[in-house]
C-alpha cells in the first residue's frame, strides 16, 4: 500500500503525477488556503505532506501527527513550521532553495526600477485621464525620477538572491554595491568590487536598500523606527524577503514624514493585506502580492523539487534539500 500524500494546494498536473507513482496523493482543490483544522485533521491521517508559507505547522499539529514522516514545503523559507519540534520527532522537513533565485531577483529590480522611475504612479497618470486633463504631452518636470547608474545599493543578506542582485547592479547598471550579512562574503567582495559595511552603517550610506533575508527572531522588526531615521532622505526600500522584517507601522510613518523617498514592498506582516490599510494612500509607494516567485520556470522548478524531496524519502535516500539534518539521528529516512 502507498504512503499517503496530501498536498495543501493545487501544483503542475505533471508533478503530481510523478508523485502519484509513489504516494497515494490527496490534493487541496481551492484557491483558499486550508484552515488550521483541516491541515490537523490531514496530518493525523497522513505519512507525508507538501506545504506553503500560508500553512501554520505548528508543535500542536506535528504532536498528533503520529504517521507524518516528511513535510515537503513549497518555499524557500520555512518560518510557519516548527523545525525544532518536528526534529524532536523524527519528520523530514524540505524547502525549495536555489530554483527561485532568479525570479525573485528579477522581481527585485523590476520593484527598484518602478520605484525609480515613477512606473506605477505613471501609469495612474495616464490610465486614470490626468495627463490627458492637463493637455501638456511633455514636461521637463513631470514624473521626475532618478538614474541608478552610479548611485550606492545596500544589500541586506547576501545569500543566492542578495548576490544575484547584487551582481546584476555591479554589471547591468554600473552601482556601487555595499552588503550586510552575518556572514563575511569576501569571495564575492573580490569577484564583484563589493564592499561589506555593518547595518547601521549600510542604512546610512546606500542610496536604495533591498532586502533579502529570512525571517527570524533576530531579523524580526530589523528594520525599525530606528533605523529608518539613518537612512537618507532620497533612500528607496525594497522588501521581497518577508514582511515582518520591516515594522510595518514605523514604514508608514517614514512614509507620512519623509525620512525616506519611497518603498517597494512584495511581502507585508498580514497577507493579504488590506485595501484600506494606510500603505495604500502613498503614491511613492509600490506593492505587488508575494510574486517574487511568480515565474512559470521557478514554480515548476519548485514543485519538482518538492517531487524530488519526496521520492528520494520515500527510497530511503536523504533528500537533497533537508533543513534539519540533526533528524538523520532521529530516524533513518523512508517509510518502513
Amino acid at each position: 500500500m502507498k504512503p499517503k500524500l496530501f498536498i495543501t494546494r493545487e501544483l503542475f498536473p505533471d508533478v503530481i503525477d510523478k508523485l502519484c507513482k509513489y504516494y497515494d496523493v490527496e490534493v487541496w482543490d481551492r484557491y483558499q488556503p486550508p484552515p488550521y483544522e483541516v491541515i490537523l485533521n490531514k496530518a493525523r491521517e497522513v505519512d507525508a505532506m507538501v506545504t506553503l508559507l500560508t500553512d501554520r505547522i505548528d508543535c500542536n499539529l506535528l504532536q498528533q501527527a503520529k504517521r507524518l514522516r516528511i513535510i515537503a514545503q513549497y518555499a524557500v523559507g520555512y518560518d510557519n513550521i516548527d523545525v525544532e519540534c518536528a526534529t524532536r520527532l523524527g519528520i523530514y522537513i524540505t524547502n525549495t532553495p536555489g530554483v527561485l533565485t532568479e525570479a525573485t531577483a528579477e522581481l527585485t529590480w523590476a520593484l527598484i526600477l518602478a520605484l525609480a522611475r515613477r512606473i506605477v504612479e505613471a501609469d495612474h497618470f495616464v490610465r486614470w485621464g490626468e495627463w490627458y486633463r492637463l493637455k501638456t504631452g511633455w514636461h521637463p518636470l513631470m514624473l521626475l525620477g532618478v538614474e541608478l547608474k552610479g548611485k550606492t545599493l545596500g544589500v541586506i543578506g547576501l545569500g543566492r538572491i542578495g548576490s544575484r542582485v547584487a551582481e546584476i547592479a555591479v554589471k547591468g547598471f554600473g552601482m556601487r554595491v555595499i552588503y550586510y550579512d552575518i556572514v563575511r562574503r569576501e569571495d564575492l567582495e573580490k569577484a564583484l568590487g563589493i564592499e561589506y559595511r555593518d547595518l547601521d552603517q549600510l542604512l546610512q550610506e546606500a542610496d536604495i536598500v533591498t532586502i533579502h533575508v529570512p525571517l527570524t527572531k533576530e531579523t524580526y522588526h530589523m528594520i525599525n523606527e530606528e533605523r529608518l531615521k539613518k537612512m537618507k532622505r532620497s533612500a528607496l526600500l525594497i522588501n521581497t524577503a518577508r514582511g515582518a522584517v520591516i515594522d510595518t507601522e514605523a514604514l508608514v510613518k517614514a512614509l507620512r514624514e519623509g525620512w525616506i523617498a519611497g518603498a517597494a514592498l512584495d511581502v507585508f506582516e498580514q497577507e493579504p493585506i488590506d485595501p484600506n490599510h494606510p500603505l495604500m494612500a502613498f503614491k511613492n509607494v509600490v506593492l505587488v502580492p508575494h510574486i517574487g516567485s511568480a515565474t512559470y520556470e521557478a514554480r515548476h522548478a519548485m514543485a519538482e523539487l518538492v517531487a524530488e524531496n519526496l521520492i528520494a524519502f520515500y527510497e530511503g535516500r536523504e533528500p537533497p534539500t533537508l533543513v534539519n539534518k540533526e533528524v538523520l539521528k532521529v530516524r533513518p529516512p523512508g517509510f518502513k
